[in-house]
C-alpha cells in the first residue's frame, strides 16, 4: 500500500527478484512512479478497505507492507491484514519513532527510519536471506543480520549459536540492543546478529530460514 518513491521503488525491486507485486494507492497518477514496464496490479483505494484488499489478491498474498504517507493508515493496514488475512509477513512504515516502538509491542514489524525504509522493508518481506552489517578489510569475515523463522521463537540464543556453529554477539529487541547471556531466549521481532565467515553465510540462512529440528 502506498505509491510514492518508497512504494514505487519497493514494488519495481521485488519485481525485479521475480515476485509478483500489486500496488494499492488512493491516487491513480502515482502508479505512473511504476514506469511502463511494471507487469504487476494496480488498485486504487486504502490498504485497510476489504473490498481493494480483496482486487488486489490479499488472500493469496505471501507479504505486505504498508508504505504509505500516513502513519495511522499504514498501521490499520498492516493490522487488517495480520488479523483480518492470517498473513504475519507484514510491515508497516512508520515515521513517528515513538509511534513505531509500540506498534512494535503489538507485534508489528516497523520501519522507522526513512533513509533505510526500501532496504529494510525488503529485507523484512523477502526474509530468505540476509544482510551484511559488517566486513573485515579481507572480505573473510563479516557480521550479518539474518532472518529467523517464527519456529525458534521460545528458543534460547545459545541453541540458534549452537544450531548455526556460529557466535551471536548481540540482538535488538524493541529497537534497543543487547548482549544475550546464556539464558536469554529469543523472542518473536528480536533482530539477530551473527558472525561468521563468508563462505558460511548461506549455510546460516538455510539453518534460520526453517523452524528448528524437533531435537533442538
Amino acid at each position: 500500500m502506498g505509491c510514492g518513491r518508497v512504494g514505487a521503488m519497493l514494488a519495481r525491486g521485488m519485481e525485479k527478484r521475480g515476485h509478483s507485486v500489486a500496488v494499492i494507492d488512493v491516487d491513480v497518477e502515482a502508479f505512473r512512479r511504476l514506469g511502463p514496464d511494471f507487469q504487476g496490479i494496480t488498485v486504487k483505494g486504502v490498504g485497510f478497505d476489504r473490498e481493494v484488499l480483496e482486487a488486489a489478491g490479499i488472500r493469496n498474498a505471501d507479504g505486505f507492507a504498508a508504505v504509505s504517507s500516513g502513519d495511522n493508515s499504514n498501521i490499520l493496514a498492516a493490522r487488517v491484514v495480520r488479523d483480518g488475512y492470517s498473513i504475519d509477513n507484514v510491515v508497516a512504515r512508520i515515521y513517528d519513532q515513538g509511534r513505531a516502538t509500540v506498534y512494535e509491542r503489538l507485534g508489528i514489524p516497523t520501519v522507522a527510519t526513512v533513509r533505510w525504509t526500501v532496504g529494510q522493508v525488503l529485507r523484512r518481506l523477502l526474509p530468505e536471506g540476509s544482510e551484511p552489517v559488517w566486513r573485515d578489510a579481507s572480505g573473510e569475515v563479516r557480521l550479518i543480520q539474518v532472518f529467523v523463522h517464527s519456529g525458534w521463537v521460545g528458543k534460547r540464543v545459545r541453541d540458534l549459536s549452537a544450531a548455526a556453529h556460529a557466535p551471536i554477539p548481540f540482538i535488538c529487541r524493541m529497537g534497543k540492543g543487547m548482549v544475550p547471556d546464556s539464558e536469554t531466549v529469543y523472542q518473536d521481532g528480536d533482530t539477530i546478529f551473527v558472525g561468521c565467515e563468508t563462505e558460511r553465510t548461506s549455510d546460516i540462512e538455510t539453518v534460520f530460514a526453517v523452524p528448528p529440528a524437533k531435537h533442538q
